[in-house]
């Protein structure tokens, strides 16, 4: 007897039962949206949840976008992005931090930082590739290596350390398999950063081991205390790293979707590849208004910077106030606080909290399994909404 049409077959059934990819069914849902679909329509809610920047985008960089709708500058780019929007961020990126990288051939132009390291991983990794991902670390991480046809392996960093990398874990956790380390500074969530010696270690075990270095560089521009230093700027680190940033954070830009890689030719060459077939240019408007960013935008980024800077203070003061461990952060916008003596694991004490005091944070354990019992607050937001959720972090800790 035939089969009844759109039946699986009894080899389909035993491979799979459902329509969607084994690979994409796998992978968890992620853990910061996950938890603020329970915020949607809780009237009240003080939210330092979503990592976005308050801010409006500064005038003069919209006012460019208003103007290109204008005059009708809205067709595609090169694949490659405007090449105006490229000589500038090479200029930009050669004064800041002393990068050199060519316009034309070894930078490229994407929607976002995200799609950044999308093609990053797609371009390097062969089915079964491991990739060392230092977490605590933004959600994205581990899927995208998933979805690229990678293995990703987690290696912890501590709050005793000051979240930076262990480096005796990293080697240790290197196999034949190691094909990259994605890295991520300053950090979100913890905000720690990476001076010199931590970046001369982290080269040395680049070189010995002959890995490729995702280096996500997003929040470069909000550092306090101490200036960034770039990874590829070292001696001989450029031709192993691939350097992943945009204009989202410090730009205020989120919504823009602007992001920006710089990588040896090979490797850009392979991730123009994949952006042509998939996204063919990030946004016209978006590109134009990031060269406004560029050329015009300084005194905004800092005085941005400077607002945060008060507000890390504040929240942090705040935090050990109540008893919950929280260093201060050395770059971004995110407090990771530590809150192992209340007995209660990160989801049931972010939960609890929106519940009882209608406070939203995100639970550590989404950044990774070293990231349970901490919970991140996003300080971008204003002084009112941060002494606010303080107060009511402090009521619920007294029950």
């Amino acid at each position: 007897m035939s089969r009844a049409v759109g039946a699986p077959s009894a080899g389909r059934t035993a491979r799979h039962n459902g329509r969607v990819a084994q690979h994409v069914a796998a992978l968890p849902p992620s853990g910061i949206r996950k938890f603020f679909d329970l915020v949607l329509g809780v009237p009240d809610v003080v939210s330092l949840g979503v990592g976005e920047p308050d801010f409006s985008t500064p005038w003069n960089i919209r006012e460019q976008a208003i103007y290109r709708i204008e005059t009708g500058r809205t067709a595609y780019t090169s694949n490659h992005g405007l090449m105006d929007l490229r000589e500038a961020l090479a200029r930009w990126l050669a004064n800041r931090y002393g990068l050199d990288y060519d316009p034309a051939t070894e930078m490229l132009i994407t929607v976002g930082a995200s799609e950044a390291i999308d093609l990053a991983l797609r371009a390097l990794l062969n089915p079964g590739d491991e990739v060392l991902v230092l977490e605590p670390c933004y959600v994205s991480y581990k899927p995208t290596v998933a979805l690229a046809g990678g293995v990703p392996v987690p290696v912890p960093t501590h709050q005793r350390d000051g979240f930076r990398p262990d480096f005796a874990a990293l080697e240790a956790a290197v196999t034949g398999r190691t094909r990259a380390l994605i890295i991520n500074y300053p950090n979100n969530p913890t905000g720690a950063t990476f001076g010199p010696e931590d970046l001369a270690r982290l080269q040395r075990l680049a070189e010995t081991h002959d890995l490729v270095v995702i280096s996500d560089e997003i929040y470069a521009e909000l550092t306090y205390d101490k200036r960034h230093h770039s990874l590829p700027a070292l001696p001989g680190m450029k031709e192993r790293t691939i350097l992943v940033s945009g204009f989202s954070k410090a730009h205020a830009m989120t919504g823009w979707r602007l992001g920006y890689a710089c990588a040896p030719r090979d490797l850009l060459e392979a991730m123009v590849k994949i952006h042509q077939y998939t996204m063919l240019c990030a946004p016209t408007l978006s590109q134009y208004a990031g060269l406004e960013a560029l050329e015009h935008s300084d005194e905004d980024v800092a005085a941005m910077r400077e607002e945060y800077d008060m507000r890390r203070r504040l929240i942090v003061t705040g935090l050990n106030s109540l008893g919950l461990k929280t260093l201060l952060p050395e770059g971004a916008f995110y407090a990771f606080a530590d809150i192992t003596p209340t007995g209660l694991t990160s989801e049931q004490f972010c939960a609890e909290l929106l519940r009882a005091e209608k406070v939203a944070v995100v639970p550590g354990g989404a950044f990774g399994e070293c990231g349970e019992g901490f919970f991140r607050a996003s300080y971008a937001a204003g002084f009112d909404r941060i002494e606010t959720a303080l107060e009511r972090i402090g009521r619920f800790l007294g029950r």
